[in-house]
């Protein structure tokens, strides 16, 4: 396996590990969390998710 792609499904597996951790310790909180995003309008979900992906994005850069 390349290790472009075995970085890949390492990042992968880590947020599975990440998020499942979070609703598995705080499922209350993240069941608050999920309706007050479904009551954000379109527009600024779709930003939010452009702007994580831009940080996302940066952060990979500035490790490599």
């Amino acid at each position: 396996m390349s290790d472009g792609l075995t970085a890949f499904l390492t990042a992968i597996g880590l947020i599975f590990v990440i998020e499942g951790g979070l609703y598995a310790l705080f499922p209350e909180a993240m069941r608050r969390s999920i309706a007050r995003v479904l009551a954000q309008p379109s527009g600024r979900i779709r930003a939010i998710g452009m702007g994580a992906a831009l940080a996302g994005l940066l952060l990979v850069w500035l490790v490599n």
